[in-house]
């Protein structure tokens, strides 16, 4: 398949490809339909033959070549595939269109500090735990860096002083990166009821160390039949003009992270010595 892409990638080589689709034709014909030479027009079908896009025969004097569909159907098949799985309903692939959607709106929003102030987002989501579990999940570095952050992204370096006045430091990498570190936020705890309700503020930092906005965010847990429902609500203040990336993902990268909380505790990882899994240079505190 790779020789294939690289037969094709070449303008000439391609329109050699479309004149033998209408019909066979000699090296001859195929040079001055395609306004080249003859020994370079040789040269590109020779790759095309030996990628399998063509086959040729010496017919008389001349030499023909004719197209093999069946290569084209193999290549388009694989696209077509790589394709659906990239558009699947739900996957990676919406997820980063939603937010480039997003993205651009506030973007076009952001004209002065301040833009964003007062914007809320709320979550809910039925967790398969007893609060006490649950609450252990959102206070406890080794299980709260294995879902607090997207999909795309893992956390490198955690802190989190489940107390009021508790600092709070979160540092994350590319998931498939253990190199560049490419987020910080900074926080500070406000409230701490074991089991009922938690609330931190928690600022993401722009390259040069500035905070972006600050979110306040707001736990509450209630104790149900199944479980747990927790109830989280987001208020943004002090948002600056180069936010609106970073106001844009909450909604999206917050909620991946919910759906992963509520995975994990569906799954049972909740076994106290367990520890979340870092590459040499992390460091996991609290």
């Amino acid at each position: 398949m790779d020789e294939i892409l690289t037969a094709l990638a070449d303008p000439a080589r391609w329109r050699l490809v479309g004149l033998l689709a209408e019909r066979p034709r000699s090296v001859g014909v195929l040079a001055q339909l395609a306004g080249a030479r003859q020994p370079q027009t040789t040269k590109h079908l020779q790759t095309l033959e030996r990628a399998g896009v063509v086959i040729s025969e010496r017919i008389g004097q001349r030499r023909v070549y004719a197209l093999r569909p069946g290569a084209l159907r193999e290549l388009a098949a694989t696209l077509g595939r790589l394709a659906d799985t990239a558009d699947q309903a739900g996957g990676p692939g919406a997820a980063y269109d939603r937010y480039g959607l997003s993205r651009d709106a506030e973007r076009l929003a952001a004209k002065e500090p301040g833009w964003a102030d007062g914007r809320s987002f709320t979550f809910l989501r039925p967790l398969a735990a007893d609060p006490e579990l649950v609450w252990r999940h959102l206070t406890e570095t080794a299980l709260l860096a294995r879902w607090w952050t997207p999909d795309d992204l893992h956390v490198c370096e955690l802190v989190f002083e489940a107390r009021s006045g508790g600092r709070i430091l979160q540092e994350y990498r590319d998931a498939e990166d253990t190199d560049a570190v490419v987020g910080r936020a900074e926080g500070v705890v406000d409230d701490v009821r074991p089991h009922e309700r938690l609330a931190y503020r928690i600022s993401p930092l722009l390259p040069d160390g500035g905070r972006a906005f600050t979110g306040h965010v707001d736990l509450g847990l209630r104790a149900t039949e199944a479980g747990t429902d927790l109830d989280v609500h987001w208020r943004i203040t002090d948002s600056t003009v180069d936010s609106a990336d970073f106001i844009a993902g909450i909604e999206i990268g917050f909620g991946q992270s919910l759906d992963k909380l509520a995975a994990i505790i569906a799954a049972g990882s909740h076994d106290s010595g367990t520890t979340h899994r870092t590459t040499p240079d992390t460091r996991s505190m609290k």
